[in-house]
């Protein structure tokens, strides 16, 4: 079908222009004869991919110096144990703020490492779900570090707000997040996020640590999650997902000829305002979040009658709008406008919205 706009929370669109650029070099990459995914890793033309990749990401996100980029295998569940394998000593605890679903799966996998303090941040006032402000989050003066995630993908959660944790390293999973806005970098010790979202293809993490922080891995860490161990091999410690790498250094180059983040976080922002100003005024669907903690990538909205959520479906996947289906934990709809949504493709979504509504009032 052509003219799909595809709203999956992940793995989600690329941008049309990287896709066709793929295409192009499938099988005959800068003329070597054969494609990147059949390409040895060690080879001078790939590891010259893989540092552009990096230099392009750093310039992108203003990574300090003395920050390390890694490119990981096992996605986000992965960064899950390697953080307590890498930053949880024996004998100390760690804190775990708990937003949503993402975070909430991030404390439980960590008690498997350690002792682990979940601080749970979201409540409901007046019937609209909102996360407590930072400063009003008990956290441990002594813990070893203090792990969040900016943007809960599942429940549409967003914190735009960096808590201040008194000198506590800052852990953040990104992975929906991640390259949609602007942060300072400079205010975490680590960040991770899975590619399939705003990066690239599935396979690949992207963890940005101080290296302050590497070379306290445990003895049992698997070599393939040991930052030091990473860093020291420049991601290159055993084979790394290649082609996922180049696919993302060519979302990175797209991201920088569209102007960089501060450009896409705008229109980011005016896609995210299109669908909440009219769900809001809208007597046919609703969002029960409050404003200044609705994600700018995930957007939530449930029919006030949910015996049409088939028929919704239905005829949005006929107008190519498709993946619109909510996470089977909290039901309705989801609409992910990750960087690669054209505006659009929001503005089609609006429109079939508006249809929707006026024939069922019929």
């Amino acid at each position: 079908m052509s003219g799909v706009y595809n709203f999956s929370a992940g793995p989600a669109m690329l941008p049309s222009q990287v896709m066709q650029r793929a295409q192009q070099e499938f099988l005959n990459w800068q003329d070597t004869g054969c494609s990147v995914m059949e390409m040895s890793h060690r080879s001078k033309e790939f590891i010259a991919l893989a540092q552009k990749a990096e230099s392009d990401l750093r310039q992108l996100m203003h990574i300090p110096d003395n920050y390390k980029v890694l490119f990981c295998h096992g996605g986000g569940r992965g960064q899950f144990s390697a953080v307590p394998l890498n930053l949880l000593p024996v004998g100390k605890k760690a804190d775990y703020v708990v937003s949503g679903s993402w975070s909430k799966a991030a404390a439980e996998e960590a008690r498997n490492f350690g002792d682990i303090n979940t601080i749970n941040v979201v409540e409901e006032k007046d019937g609209l779900i909102q996360v407590k402000n930072t400063e009003q989050w008990s956290l441990s003066e002594d813990a070893a570090y203090i792990h969040y995630c900016p943007n809960e993908t599942v429940d549409g959660i967003e914190m735009f707000d960096i808590p201040n944790t008194n000198g506590v390293p800052l852990i953040a999973d990104m992975s929906s997040t991640i390259l949609s806005r602007e942060i300072d970098v400079s205010q975490f010790a680590m960040i991770y996020a899975g590619a399939q979202k705003n990066i690239g293809p599935s396979g690949l993490t992207i963890v940005i640590i101080d290296e302050q922080l590497l070379g306290n891995a445990r003895k049992e860490t698997p070599c393939i999650m040991n930052y030091q161990l990473i860093a020291d091999n420049d991601s290159m410690y055993n084979t790394p997902p290649t082609y996922a790498w180049y696919l993302a250094g060519l979302v990175f180059q797209w991201l920088n000829d569209q102007g960089g983040v501060s450009a896409i976080a705008k229109l980011n922002q005016q896609k995210a305002r299109l669908i909440y100003q009219y769900v809001d005024q809208s007597t046919c669907y609703h969002n029960h979040i409050i404003d200044k903690n609705r994600s700018l990538m995930n957007i939530p909205f449930w029919l006030v009658d949910e015996s049409l959520n088939e028929q919704f479906l239905a005829q949005a996947k006929a107008q190519g709008l498709v993946a619109l289906k909510g996470h089977r934990s909290v039901g309705g709809m989801r609409a992910s406008i990750y960087n690669a949504m054209p505006i659009e493709g929001v503005e089609k979504l609006v429109d079939f919205m508006k249809k929707f509504e006026q024939e069922v009032k019929r």
